[in-house]
């Protein structure tokens, strides 16, 4: 486990618009062009959603967030570690932790899509529980598409 800190952050905050700057940089240069699947930033705050920064000594080294996808179901979207910090494994960090506040947040299930230009994020996923689903979302039906889903387990019991 890393020393990283997660902060619940809002979709304009500046530190985390850099990040979501440079991650788009990365999808032009594996994919040819940024993500355009569309982003309504409401949808990442609390409760329905969250956007999480992950700091390093104050310093801004990863991102991700979950929203609502369906009745029960999240899902993750703009997972980042920073180039330095890769392979020190923030990215398992930060993919645990977006499950474990959406099933604290009442989800049932999570999924993603990721695409073949992202091997990283194709060995992570399957590695960590997650199993292959149909496409969906903005690149369904993109050669490249891979889906993924977890079931996050029952909600938390009511006291």
């Amino acid at each position: 486990m890393s020393d990283v800190d997660w902060e619940v952050v809002a979709y304009a905050e500046p530190r985390l618009q850099t990040l979501i700057a440079e991650v788009q940089a990365e999808y032009v240069a594996r994919y040819g062009g940024p993500d355009k699947t569309p982003i309504d930033p409401q949808g990442f705050e609390p409760p329905g959603g969250t956007f999480l920064l992950g700091l390093l000594d104050g310093e801004p080294v990863a991102c991700g967030a979950y929203r609502r996808h369906e009745d029960g179901v999240a899902e993750l979207k703009r997972m980042y570690v920073r180039g330095p910090w890769r392979r020190r494994g923030i990215a398992r960090e930060l993919l645990a932790e977006l499950e474990d506040r959406a099933a604290a947040a009442g989800y049932l299930r999570a999924v993603l899509e990721t695409g073949t230009g992202q091997p990283e994020a194709l060995a992570l996923y399957p590695s960590a529980g997650w199993t292959p689903i149909p496409g969906y979302g903005h690149y369904k039906w993109s050669p490249g598409n891979h889906c993924f889903a977890k079931e996050l387990g029952p909600p938390p019991s009511e006291s």
